[in-house]
């Protein structure tokens, strides 16, 4: 049973990657870098009209990819039916015990308690934490609200280690955790872990999800 997504950052979740930015990401109105409305909504982020650019070029907006929102929209919405499901089950347990129980296992087997994470060897953590704050998927929700804790960004790691930190911190089994990356040999060494592993080299899309 899939308990724990694990994305990649940089063109997996967002375009470009951090380390073609010349300066940190700046927010910044889509009218005055001549977006359309349609630009400005496909690189939105949590300041109406705002979008977010390079710091010095100030002319491409990051964007995140659709498969990347559409993925984290699912994810939250089956969280969200397995958190108001399962406080109604908690509502049977003191006349229906073994009822409720079974229902909650029930929500575990169908995946509604399955959560979004973090595996980042992005070498621009600071441009990668703004992003995180700003940039919002379908629904309305930012980055960081959708992967919260659970994202390990470490240069000088590879990816079977942010795995293995991520395991540790959610307690999740491998078996029940899948990764996309647009990289292969990080999906190579992540398959190694028993991870079913996703490779997205154009970013990551709703095929692939």
């Amino acid at each position: 049973t899939l308990r724990l997504v694990v994305f990649d950052l940089d063109y997996t979740v967002w375009k470009p990657e951090m380390f073609q930015l010349c300066g940190a990401p700046r927010l910044v109105k889509g009218s005055s870098i001549g977006l359309s409305k349609a630009d400005v909504k496909q690189a939105r982020t949590n300041q109406r009209g705002m979008v977010l650019v390079d710091g010095d070029k100030r002319t491409v907006p990051i964007t995140v990819f659709d498969g990347a929102s559409f993925a984290l929209a699912e994810i939250e919405r089956l969280r969200q039916e397995g958190q108001n499901l399962t406080m109604a089950c908690f509502s049977f347990l003191s006349s229906r015990q073994a009822f409720a129980l079974a229902e909650i296992e029930r929500l575990r087997q169908e995946g509604h308690q399955v959560y979004a994470a973090v595996a980042s060897r992005c070498d621009e953590t600071e441009y990668a934490d703004i992003c995180l704050k700003h940039l919002v998927i379908h629904g309305g929700k930012t980055l960081q609200e959708c992967f919260q804790d659970r994202v390990q960004i470490d240069p000088y790691s590879d990816k079977t280690h942010h795995l293995q930190r991520l395991h540790e911190q959610t307690g999740i089994p491998f078996e029940n955790m899948c990764f996309f990356d647009n990289e292969i040999w990080n999906i190579r060494c992540v398959s190694k872990l028993g991870v079913k592993s996703i490779y997205t080299p154009d970013g990551m899309t709703t095929e692939a999800w």
